[in-house]
């Protein structure tokens, strides 16, 4: 979980975070990792249309920032998406469904961002069957910038508190276009209570908690070493493990204070929430999957130019044995008879949030 300063203060108290602070002088004044940060700053530098759009694309949201994204180029126009198999969620995303989400976020991103160079995306799926690289993409020239290009930089998922501020009915209808959005008081707070317990199952079962641990980056150095997996970093983060309050086993052990502060900062996070919004699909297929995070990118890209915040909180549609009574419970509540919930996301007013580390495309292109 990414603690900001104000919720570093819930944990220590101002007086040993200033006290930690001020020892460390400048070290945690320089705890930016702009190495991780860079292809934030890099994305539309290439001259290749297929280069600048997938510059644009690994920027694109994915379960555990995990990028799972491996790209072959092919000729002067043409690309093949790979999954990268060890970047895989064993234990939170067994049979795969939220990686491919991923990938389906990245195609949808690469597709917008190429329309900045004037080339329209032709996308085959599994070309060679589901075993088989995600999707073939050919460029060709097009016609006119995607609307929603302009929102590609500004774009975040925002694990924050929102206000407490309807959606307005304008907006509602703008979404819903990509999904359904829910507003109902009485509604709103079932799914609240849902994602809570869902949440607490995952925190609660060893080795989905392990899963996420085991891809927590601590500081500046391990950030930047490794620009994927769940960022700890910046000034008051590395106050608290010069403290010695936030390590990797302290996370890892629930009776722990530091666990403990971070479940009533996520418990409060989840409760200021007023609105939600929710992709199903018709059936459960790998394509269904790779269009839900098409659709869901679109999704994050149009709350970005409404001003609004989109955070998922896809726990109870985690398919590992002991979150099935909420998995069972979010498709009662969600979905029709025989459709998947593929999305479900907290939505509503939040605060601006920095962006997620990213590698660089080059370490994405098996063969450049």
């Amino acid at each position: 979980m990414t603690l900001t300063r104000r919720k570093t203060l819930a944990i220590l108290g101002g007086g040993a975070v200033v006290a930690a602070t001020a020892s460390a002088g400048t070290f945690l004044a320089t705890r930016t990792p702009e190495k991780a940060l860079a292809p934030w700053d890099t994305a539309g530098t290439y001259e290749d249309p297929r280069l600048f759009a997938l510059s644009h694309a690994l920027l694109a949201p994915n379960p555990h920032n995990r990028q799972p994204w491996l790209l072959e180029l092919s000729g002067n126009d043409d690309f093949l998406l790979h999954r990268d198999e060890t970047r895989d969620l064993p234990h939170t995303d067994p049979f795969h469904r939220q990686i491919f989400i991923g990938l389906g976020c990245f195609l949808e991103l690469m597709s917008v961002a190429a329309t900045l160079k004037n080339r329209a995306a032709d996308i085959v799926p599994f070309p060679e069957g589901e075993h088989g690289p995600v999707a073939r993409v050919s460029l060709r020239s097009g016609s006119g910038v995607d609307p929603l290009a302009n929102q590609i930089l500004a774009r975040r998922t925002c694990k924050e508190p929102f206000q407490d501020r309807a959606v307005p009915a304008s907006m509602v209808a703008a979404l819903e276009a990509f999904g359904a959005v829910i507003t109902d008081t009485a509604q709103v707070a079932q799914i609240r209570d849902l994602t809570w317990n869902a949440w607490l199952t995952e925190m609660q079962t060893h080795r989905t908690l392990k899963e996420s641990v085991d891809l927590m980056r601590f500081g500046k150095s391990e950030i930047n070493a490794n620009p994927d997996g769940i960022d700890l970093g910046g000034p008051f983060l590395e106050t608290l493990m010069l403290a010695g309050v936030l390590n990797r086993k302290d996370q890892l052990d629930p009776a722990s204070t530091g666990f403990q502060e971070g479940v009533k900062i996520y418990r409060e996070m989840l409760a200021a929430t007023p609105a939600y919004v929710v992709l199903t699909t018709r059936s459960n297929a790998r394509r269904d999957q790779i269009d839900a995070g098409r659709r869901w990118l679109r999704l994050n890209l149009e709350t970005t130019r409404l001003g609004l915040a989109l955070h998922p909180v896809s726990q109870a549609l985690q398919e590992f044995e002991e979150m099935q009574p909420h998995y069972r419970e979010a498709h009662e509540l969600l979905a029709k008879p025989g459709e998947t919930v593929q999305m479900l996301g907290r939505l509503g007013y939040g605060p601006t949030t920095p962006p997620s580390p990213r590698w660089p495309l080059e370490t994405r292109i098996m063969n450049g």
